[in-house]
């Protein structure tokens, strides 16, 4: 089920987010991620318009939108691979007539998964806090 981000989901969303930037980013030490978690915890939860992927009562997942900008979509590694991530990124897509996300280049499953989710490449950058390449997407409209 998808729900909104409640304020008592926090502690589980950073764990998602944490966990799942560590295993997919393995070519950013994960010292990076861990310290990044404050900024996660004080601000850009916050600023965002987030939701929930709930099996029972447990979180295994969860996306937050920035304006039109996906910020982030993280599911639990231990549930990876089971659809949870396109249906959070449906959802995400009936929230806003089109959106952008950034992706790093070296992270090839997520680039992939967006490609066949019907996102473009529009950019290429450098991400400014690690200094890894990075794609610009948008799913148009």
């Amino acid at each position: 089920m998808i729900r909104k981000y409640h304020d008592n989901d926090l502690n589980s969303v950073l764990t998602i987010w944490l966990n799942a930037s560590v295993k997919a980013h393995d070519f950013v030490p994960a010292e990076f991620w861990e310290s990044q978690v404050d900024k996660m915890r004080d601000i850009y939860i916050p600023a965002s318009e987030a939701y929930i992927f709930e099996m029972g009562s447990e979180i295994v997942g969860f996306y937050a939108l920035y304006e039109n900008s996906l910020a982030a979509i993280f599911i639990a590694p231990e549930w990876q691979g089971q659809g949870i991530g396109k249906q959070l990124l449906n959802h995400a897509k009936t929230q806003r007539t089109a959106l952008t996300l950034c992706v790093y280049q070296e992270n090839k499953a997520s680039y992939q998964f967006y490609l066949s989710q019907g996102f473009q490449v529009v950019g290429e950058q450098l991400d400014e806090h690690t200094g890894h390449p990075e794609y610009t997407m948008s799913s148009g409209a």
